[in-house]
């Protein structure tokens, strides 16, 4: 053709045209060049080619078909019954979709996308605390730490009355409750702070301010509740004067809380008035022993159609009374002799007026998003407090105790054994607070993210347990050996509690971070599944094709990140963070793209593949992880102390992702694909890591931080409890420490008399007089080395008990002066005695559903005269 520059690149060198061409592609795949532009570039290619004319028509043929679309919504509606046919997408249930719908998308979509907007990861509310707040915790938080000893606590099973009446007087139960129904009306970061605070001194009562103030009557009330449910029950839960609970777990229902078995029945009663009759078996149900209401999900009928809502309602919320006859309580588990009321709990037809269901009629049927709204946000705060609270605790006594325990004439802290495990005590801990701050931001600008808030509690309360595990690793004998002296003993007796409790860590990691967050935050798999369940041509042809794009711009993504190792991609700060926001980059990428390989190839067997999806949510846990420390290091203003926290932070993050990198690598199963994965893309990956352990040095410079006087010891244990009075143990270790770290410069100085010659070889411990007579050191300064060996030697004593009373012990462990709870005037207010287990049940009729089989009735229970009674004290073997 005589057309210009028609064949033009017929003249130019094969190798120039390649490379052209290479770089075109990557260039349009790189930036997610939209449809139209490849298309463009194409015909750019064949007119510059010379193409003939029989090129030119089917190529105008297929433009026409994926840029119209019309035209592509038929191929679209082909591609959807090919998915039918195989089964390809996964089918939803209505509680699955319940949950996916549950909540908010928040920096979690960012990091799924492949492509995240780190301007926007970074501008996010970084909260502070008010001045009311900040004073609660300074003075009631600071005073009931120093009336709880927890081994007290231990011994008798319980909290004192003292206690439980402070906590009531202080208003400790009603930091969610607003101000105008009485309550403390805090945000969420102060919430956090507070449990945080109680947390790092004494789990038992971490627990017992936690529960109130979390998933539970109070907060369905304030979300759903009606104005008169409102004004009757939360100034009464602000004042402590009912405690609240909330029943949730059965035998046969636990993170499958949909299977529960719990029943309710709308009937008309003689008077013409509509009624519940409730039957229930929970169990695990903190407080509610001594509760004043308790908050009951269960399974909704109503045969009669009362409502206008159909038979079967589905799972709703209720708020019972506990001293309403048929509620059997007054038992108690013993959740490894943590001393905080965990109790089962059973309802024996149990009749309640019809506006007993949390947010009158209009809530029947509506529990399940209710629970799934409050948790999306409330598991991201509560239980991470409590694990950052237990962090600092750990850091500041595993960094003491390695500073003054000395063998072989050295602090054990600078034997690089020990260092190893301080590095980890210490960076977990900077990096679960940078978490814990980041996620309260969001909270408390009303986002509610439920993949970030399963991020939270699956890996914060993991860290807890591999640093307590470090701790007890440190202290050694003064760990295991228990006793009013024992800093460690009682925490690490409670770590599995955390990592069971809201959703096993088992399954939260391999079904709710990656096999929900695939679903929810993924920027198209939803409306797809949406698209076909509702035979949406439309919607599924604009979802799918751009899904296309997604995958191949985060593909090209992948490829060049990779072989730049993040330079491609840019930063929104400069300095020491600069470089992680580029791997960061690349690792979301990486992730994105593996992530859609994966459901394209598995389709709806991939949630089933737990082991492929627990490594995508080791990635995408890591991530977010990495962001919150990311956000700290420059929210705070890029403290230099703070760096070396930074570094092993990051490094340590990104080396947990190319682990999960290589294990996806070897074990996922692509059709016609699985040879590349093994055969080139995994040795690839171990040749060109996104990310390896920190080094020796670096870990080396966090244990010594933890071992100084200033600095990070005590601006990474910030609003920790830390008592001067030294009869407590943690004050004890305070004191010998500081005394160690004011004598250390003596040791120095008669280390350098020996080099010099001036001392004789031996211990400086054995020279203190010598070192004095030739003037090494003064008296000063040998009296100020006695006293801290005074103080190390009483601080390293551990508890021993004698023989009988400690066998007498082992029987009926302690002997109280009062009944803790029960001697309270929170229980005196109860209208109830909480120590009976039945309220007299109502007569059956109407109906109504009985009691399962194997459930004891109460004259059963008092036939047996309480011989079988597991709850009396048993000697130990």
């Amino acid at each position: 053709m005589n057309l210009p520059l028609f064949d033009a690149f017929a003249s130019m060198p094969t190798t120039g045209l390649v490379v052209g061409v290479l770089l075109v592609l990557v260039v349009l795949g790189y930036t997610g060049a939209p449809l139209w532009t490849w298309a463009l570039a194409g015909a750019v290619g064949l007119y510059g080619g010379g193409a003939p004319l029989w090129v030119w028509i089917p190529y105008g043929v297929l433009v026409a078909v994926f840029n119209v679309g019309p035209l592509r919504r038929q191929v679209s509606a082909g591609v959807m019954r090919l998915m039918e046919a195989l089964q390809f997408l996964p089918t939803i249930s209505e509680t699955e979709q319940t949950a996916i719908d549950a909540g908010t998308v928040w920096m979690e979509g960012e990091l799924f996308s492949g492509k995240p907007d780190f301007d926007k990861t970074l501008d996010q509310l970084y909260p502070e605390l008010t001045d009311e707040e900040q004073a609660f915790l300074d003075g009631p938080c600071e005073e009931v730490c120093e009336m709880v000893d927890d081994w007290d606590v231990h011994q008798r099973g319980d909290l004192s009355a003292e206690t439980w009446d402070y906590l009531k007087e202080k208003g400790f139960f009603g930091l969610i409750i607003p101000e105008e129904h009485g309550g403390k009306g805090f945000s969420v970061a102060a919430r956090s702070a507070v449990v945080q605070k109680l947390g790092g001194h004494s789990v038992p009562l971490a627990i017992t301010v936690m529960v109130p103030n979390s998933l539970g009557p109070g907060e369905l009330l304030l979300h759903y509740g009606t104005d008169e449910q409102q004004d009757r029950y939360l100034p009464r839960l602000a004042s402590g004067e009912i405690l609240p609970a909330f029943a949730l777990t059965e035998p046969n229902a636990g993170s499958d809380a949909g299977a529960m078995e719990s029943t309710g029945e709308v009937f008309e009663d003689e008077d013409g008035e509509l009624k519940l009759r409730l039957n229930w078996e929970k169990r695990y149900i903190s407080l509610a022993a001594i509760s004043g209401v308790l908050g009951l999900a269960f399974k909704l009928r109503d045969p009669q159609n009362h409502l206008g809502k159909g038979e079967d309602l589905g799972i709703t919320c209720a708020l019972v009374p506990t001293d309403t006859p048929g509620v059997r309580l007054g038992r108690r588990h013993d959740p490894l002799g943590v001393a905080f009321f965990n109790c089962p709990t059973e309802g024996d037809d149990v009749v309640l007026p019809i506006d007993a269901i949390i947010g009158g009629t209009e809530g029947a049927g509506k529990g399940w998003a209710m629970l799934m709204d409050a948790l999306s946000a409330g598991r991201g705060v509560m239980l991470p407090a409590q694990a950052v609270g237990g962090g600092k605790f750990v850091t500041r006594v595993a960094g003491g105790h390695a500073a003054i325990r000395e063998q072989f004439g050295l602090s054990i802290g600078k034997f690089e054994g020990i260092e190893e495990p301080l590095a980890r005590i210490a960076g977990y801990t900077y990096i679960m607070d940078a978490a814990r701050h980041y996620t309260n931001g969001a909270v408390d600008r009303g986002e509610k993210p439920g993949v970030v808030s399963a991020i939270m509690k699956y890996n914060t309360t993991e860290m807890q347990r591999d640093l307590v595990n470090d701790g007890m690793d440190v202290l050694a004998g003064n760990a295991i050996s228990r006793g009013p002296n024992n800093l460690l003993a009682l925490a690490y007796q409670a770590l599995p509690i955390s990592i069971t409790v809201e959703g096993a860590n088992i399954l939260t990691r391999t079904m709710m971070i990656f096999g929900q967050g695939a679903i929810r935050c993924h920027p198209y798999a939803l409306k797809e599944i949406e698209a076909l369940m509702d035979g949406d041509t439309k919607k599924f042809d604009d979802a799918f094709w751009s899904h296309i794009g997604h995958v191949v711009r985060n593909g090209f993504r992948a490829f060049g990140l990779s072989l730049t190792r993040g330079r491609l991609a840019s930063s929104p700060v400069d300095g020491p963070a600069a470089p992680y926001y580029r791997k960061m980059a690349w690792a979301s990428a990486s992730f994105a793209f593996f992530a859609d390989l994966a459901m394209g190839s598995l389709g709806g067997m991939l949630k089933r593949k737990e082991k492929i999806t627990g490594r995508f949510a080791d990635i995408l846990s890591w991530m977010y992880l990495g962001t919150a420390v990311l956000t700290r290091f420059e929210k705070e203003g890029r403290p230099e102390s703070q760096e070396a926290f930074l570094h092993w932070s990051m490094q340590y993050a990104f080396a947990q992702m190319q682990e999960a990198f290589e294990g996806l690598f070897e074990n996922l199963k692509v059709p016609g694909l699985t040879w590349l994965l093994r055969g080139v893309v995994a040795p690839w990956s171990r040749l060109n890591t996104i990310g390896e352990m920190p080094d020796d040095e670096l870990g080396g410079a966090l244990a010594r931080a933890i071992q100084e006087k200033e600095g990070a010891r005590e601006w990474l244990t910030e609003d920790l409890y830390v008592p001067d009075d030294t009869e407590q143990p943690l004050g004890q270790l305070e004191h010998a420490f500081r005394l160690s770290r004011d004598a250390y410069h003596v040791g120095q100085k008669i280390k350098d008399a020996i080099r010099e010659g001036v001392l004789p070889k031996q211990r400086p411990h054995q020279l203190l007089d010598a070192a004095v007579a030739e003037g090494v050191i003064t008296e000063e300064e040998r009296a100020l080395v006695h006293r801290a060996d005074e103080a190390r030697e009483r601080y390293i004593q551990v508890d021993e008990f004698d023989l009988e009373a400690y066998r007498q012990r082992r029987i009926l462990p302690g002997q109280p002066t009062d009944r803790g709870a029960l001697d309270s005037s929170i229980i005196a207010a109860l209208d109830r005695d909480v120590t009976k287990v039945d309220v007299e049940p109502r007569e059956r009729g109407d109906g109504a559903p009985a009691r399962g089989d194997g459930v004891p009735t109460s004259s059963e229970t008092e036939a047996d005269d309480g011989s079988s009674d597991r709850s009396a004290p048993q000697e130990t073997a």
